[in-house]
């Protein structure tokens, strides 16, 4: 009975785990692929190696407070099978309204809502990661808007991403032993940008990995079963045979509904998104990879479109300068080459404020709505199963 009840709870992981690879590859690989950087079978390849060391490192900090913080108790196999029932269910939900699923927060949600059933709830566990939930699109997004009014014009003026005809490498066979060589039309800066672009890639793909692993390893470990490096390998082939498969498409899509930008202005949030996540990881924080990664992307652009502008005026909207527009198309735009942006304050080209939509509210409204109701709907189905049937906890 035992070995049956942890089968399907090894079942239950593979199918958590086999989505939020679809989801979290597709965010971090789409704008490489999208711009020809990486194919879409080397990016799961390299998602694959990278959520690993993610999730058996700091991602177990986040195991942690998962298998032991969120309950005074340790979660048992029947507990832990549910635990992933509600996770799978809250990721199906999340499917069908069609937006990045918000899998840390729906985990916490379930386990919470077994310690409200069986009366032992951590409230001080808790708390401080509901109160990281609040404070973290406040950071993503003030982050991204200093990136966006004082770093990025100036590097988008100094940097142009392109991707030249025919391979990047090729193989020069004059030799005894064939050596790399570069392609017929590949520049040095070209490389450059290559190995840069990867570099942050397999850092967000850490980052998923520290952040996600644990939503579908934790339920199964410890008195559920299995050991934590079981756990992990468990979860982290199952997130790679997500990304090889239905994160095609989703590495297709990414950003087409949320917003147009450019290859370089999606490094940026890369870098901020996956340091915030890896950093709330490091310490035991359950967090989702989608919420600094949206919230960077609407600062980025903020910040960008409010250079017209001082601060204080972007800030306060003061009445007396409304008439000094912003734009919320001045990321999409690129800096004239050799030309310094206009300083703080001062109004840009006509080029530059006029470009298309930066981002599309609705959408940002939808994510921000699942990071509610993912949990929510997670812990009140989990309460009231827990309730009603305590003999699974």
């Amino acid at each position: 009975m035992v070995e049956t009840l942890l089968l399907v709870g090894i079942v239950a992981s593979v199918f958590v785990g086999f989505n939020i690879g679809g989801s979290s590859t597709g965010i971090t690989w789409g704008p490489s692929v999208g711009a020809g950087i990486v194919k879409k079978t080397t990016a799961a390849a390299i998602m694959t190696v990278f959520v690993f060391l993610g999730g058996i490192t700091v991602g177990q900090n986040v195991m942690e407070t998962l298998s032991e913080g969120i309950i005074t108790t340790d979660l048992t196999l029947s507990a832990g099978v549910a635990v992933l029932f509600f996770i799978g269910l809250g990721i199906l939900v999340a499917n069908i309204f069609g937006v990045p699923v918000p899998t840390s927060m729906t985990t916490v949600g379930a386990i919470a809502g077994l310690g409200l059933a069986t009366g032992t709830l951590n409230y001080a566990t808790i708390a401080e990661i509901i109160s990281w939930w609040v404070v973290t699109p406040i950071i993503g997004f003030w982050i991204g808007g200093i990136i966006g009014r004082y770093i990025y014009p100036e590097v988008n003026r100094r940097v142009t991403i392109e991707k030249t005809d025919g391979p990047l490498l090729t193989l020069d066979r004059q030799g005894a032993v064939p050596k790399p060589a570069l392609g017929p039309n590949t520049t040095w800066t070209e490389i450059e940008i290559t190995v840069v672009v990867l570099a942050i890639g397999c850092y967000m793909a850490f980052s998923a990995g520290a952040s996600n692993v644990p939503n579908a390893a934790a339920p199964l470990v410890g008195e559920a079963g299995l050991d934590v490096n079981t756990a992990v390998i468990i979860a982290t082939v199952a997130i790679g045979l997500g990304g090889f498969t239905i994160a095609r498409r989703t590495m297709d899509s990414v950003g087409g509904e949320l917003s147009d930008i450019p290859l370089l202005a999606a490094l940026f949030v890369m870098v901020t998104a996956s340091t915030i996540t890896t950093i709330l990881s490091w310490i035991g924080i359950p967090i989702s990879l989608v919420m600094a990664t949206v919230m960077t992307i609407v600062g980025i652009g903020w910040g960008r479109a409010t250079r017209p502008i001082t601060f204080r005026e972007a800030v306060t909207r003061d009445p007396e300068m409304e008439d000094r527009e912003i734009e919320l198309g001045a990321i999409v735009a690129e800096e004239e080459e050799d030309e310094p942006a206009p300083p703080i304050g001062e109004e840009e080209a006509d080029e530059v404020l006029h470009g298309s939509d930066l981002f599309n509210p609705r959408a940002v409204i939808k994510y921000v709505s699942m990071w509610i109701i993912g949990p929510s709907m997670s812990t009140t189905l989990a309460y009231g199963f827990f309730t009603l049937v305590p003999g699974v906890a």
